[in-house]
């Protein structure tokens, strides 16, 4: 499907994939951010785009010579990791149940954190920046490390997966832990107090933001990029966790190399060239899609996820969407549905079927094929899975 051109009066155009009006406040949250002074060219939104906080969750903002927090928002470097495994179905015959306890005793969900901290955990050499971060995080290294291969709540989640030609894959969702969230916090609260000072009349006080050359955008952007970076090495800590599993009840604890593996962020801000200019793009629920990227779409516990290779739509500032994108809010799907709608939406997936994860059911969610056939034109699909196995945070 190709994009529209949304049909509002905005100094930045808005260029959309999702292929259904807006309501009210999304095409409001839309307006806001195309008509700050410094974003470059248009906003693109993603076919998963909803409400979020400042700018909506499915929008990639391209900006010059400015960065603003709340857009890439508080779990800075969330994001997917998945592998492709030489195993089939028939080897996990009897053993989903085993094989979930089994991650679940190895990596921590929730709030949780590891006991110990582990080797590749404690030799990552990133650590040494730690003095460097914001001041307001100086007693959380230790918490970071205990976080450091641990899943958290919300819909981060891991899965056994088999895709059409019963290949078994692994794949999770997850992103920078407590650390990241601080980190955001404190650099949201700096560029909302400069915003006060300058007597800024911004259309939301969540549009704050920090303009490159200062201190604090240097500041910012220093920590943004250890966050990244923390959390694409969570993900690592934790695949290498989940494979280990997955080895001892397949292989009897055999190696095996991956035949694919994907690692990528999809809430991040990059330095990248687009339309021949150097710009600063924010991806607040999109992934990047240029042609020589692998991608993770997932959708919701009891549906398709997609392994997808990018196209390089230049309009989309090369992305796509980062998921199915939430249909209702957590306390709406509580409220909806039941746990016998919840059980009856995830038949045949070995999971949790409990009232704590009510609020990720899969009908909270847009149609996953919906989602994809808008994008046709930003990815292509390598692989189509399906959960067998679903341990929620």
């Amino acid at each position: 499907m190709p994009y529209e051109k949304l049909e509002i009066n905005t100094p930045a155009p808005v260029l959309s994939w999702a292929n259904h009006a807006l309501g009210h406040e999304e095409t409001q949250m839309a307006k806001n951010v195309a008509s700050l002074p410094f974003v470059f060219k248009h906003v693109a939104l993603m076919p998963d785009v909803h409400l979020g906080k400042g700018a909506l969750v499915g929008s990639v903002v391209a900006t010059k010579d400015a960065i603003l927090p709340a857009a890439v928002g508080v779990d800075i470097g969330c994001g997917m990791a998945a592998i492709q495994t030489p195993y089939h179905a028939e080897q996990l015959e009897g053993k989903l149940k085993k094989i979930r306890l089994d991650i679940e005793a190895s990596i921590p969900v929730g709030f949780n954190e590891n006991q110990d901290v582990e080797k590749s955990v404690t030799n990552w050499q990133r650590w040494n920046d730690f003095k460097d971060l914001h001041r307001g995080v100086q007693d959380l290294q230790g918490k970071a490390m205990k976080q450091m291969g641990s899943l958290g709540g919300g819909n981060h989640f891991l899965e056994v997966c088999l895709d059409t030609e019963d290949r078994v894959w692994l794949m999770l969702h997850s992103g920078s832990r407590n650390i990241g969230n601080k980190l955001a916090q404190c650099h949201i609260n700096t560029a909302k107090e400069l915003a006060k000072l300058a007597g800024d009349r911004l259309p939301d006080p969540d549009l704050a933001y920090f303009i490159s050359g200062t201190p604090e955008f240097a500041a910012y952007w220093r920590d943004l990029q250890w966050a990244q970076n923390y959390a694409r090495v969570n993900r690592d800590v934790m695949m290498a966790r989940f494979k280990r599993v997955v080895e001892k009840h397949i292989a009897g604890g055999k190696p095996f190399k991956p035949l694919l593996e994907v690692n990528c962020h999809h809430n991040y801000a990059e330095k990248e060239v687009h339309f021949g200019e150097d710009v600063y793009v924010t991806r607040k629920g999109a992934v990047r899609a240029r042609t020589e990227d692998y991608g993770i779409i997932p959708g919701s516990m009891g549906a398709k996820s997609f392994i997808v290779r990018g196209k390089g739509h230049a309009e989309s500032y090369c992305s796509c969407s980062h998921g199915a994108g939430r249909l209702m809010s957590r306390n709406k799907a509580k409220n909806v549905y039941t746990l016998d709608d919840l059980i009856e939406q995830t038949k045949g997936v070995e999971c949790r079927k409990d009232t704590g994860v009510l609020d990720e059911i899969p009908g909270a969610y847009k149609p996953i094929d919906e989602v994809m056939n808008n994008q046709s034109d930003l990815v292509e699909i390598v692989a189509t899975l399906k959960q067998v196995v679903c341990v929620k945070g």
